[in-house]
């Protein structure tokens, strides 16, 4: 009997192990399979010819073309620029809108479905229209403009306007994502501990900054660092909407990343800078992290 016990702990101990097998495969070809060639490729030039691909071992080479990149530092500070504008605006609107519909009597459900809708829009069909909505002859922005007896605004093609331009367009895109987590956060609050900073006498801004603030923290970090990494993933809206210029006042590293590979045709230089981006987005995560694991009361 005892030895019966034994073998079949032992199978489920066995049976465990390998109904693992096709997730780890599956993971091993998805995940470690391309990011190990894309280190193979990182450290190497790859040429077309018509007997196929060439690839020659020029560590160094990526390293000068990285040095010599004169894009390169105007991608890095528009990206930063970007992300941390359009992460902060739409951090402050989500946390306000959570807050004001939380403290609504009626229509909370509309408000809810009415705010997921531009999240549901394809970011290309977002580029696509935005880019209207700032054309400069017929574009609904500039006629508001000449209703109003003010000149036209070149949103696009100026190089002072053309990012915030961009900022715009994934605010309003990812506004409603960051409201979902905290409404979400603000509807879980205590309703006991408000009451008691209520009945303290605590006003308002007390109450949001000495009750609800510490208390939405972790939800806070949450959403700050799904927005963080996103923004640093943008691509299909800029592309759409500016392609990067004027000049390389909206050029972003993932867009230049876009130029390297299929303009350029410099897969080994490319496959340098995705790594670039890759380490800079996984030394975020790690901070990150620890920020959750300091913002749990």
């Amino acid at each position: 009997m005892r030895e019966n016990s034994s073998l079949t702990l032992v199978l489920n101990r066995t049976f465990r192990h390998w109904s693992l097998l096709p997730a780890v495969a599956l993971f091993v070809a998805l995940t470690i399979y391309p990011v190990a060639n894309l280190f193979r490729m990182s450290v190497s030039t790859i040429e077309f010819a018509q007997a196929g691909e060439a690839w020659t071992f020029t560590p160094l080479r990526n390293l000068a073309l990285l040095r010599a990149d004169e894009v390169v530092p105007a991608a890095v500070r528009n990206t930063l620029i970007f992300v941390v504008a359009a992460v902060a605006i739409e951090m402050v609107l989500g946390l306000a809108l959570a807050i004001i519909v939380a403290g609504a009597a009626r229509g909370k459900g509309l408000i809810r479905t009415v705010m997921i809708l531009p999240i549901l829009v394809p970011p290309v069909a977002i580029g696509s229209i935005w880019k209207l909505l700032y054309n400069y002859d017929f574009g609904i922005f500039n006629q508001t403009l000449a209703a109003l007896h003010l000149p036209p605004v070149n949103w696009l093609g100026s190089t002072s306007l053309a990012l915030w331009s961009v900022v715009i367009v994934d605010v309003w895109h990812w506004v409603p994502f960051v409201f979902l987590i905290l409404f979400a956060a603000v509807e879980a609050l205590p309703v006991d501990v408000l009451e008691a900073a209520r009945v303290d006498g605590a006003t308002r801004w007390q109450l949001l900054r000495r009750v609800m603030l510490p208390l939405l923290r972790p939800a806070i970090v949450v959403a700050l660092l799904f927005r963080t990494i996103l923004a640093f993933k943008v691509f299909d809206e800029v592309f759409l909407l500016t392609s990067g210029g004027p000049g390389t006042s909206t050029e972003l590293v993932t867009l230049h990343l876009y130029k390297v590979f299929f303009d350029q045709n410099q897969l080994g230089y490319g496959s340098l800078l995705s790594l670039a981006l890759i380490a800079a987005i996984v030394a975020f995560l790690l901070v990150g992290r620890q920020a959750v694991r300091l913002a749990r009361p």
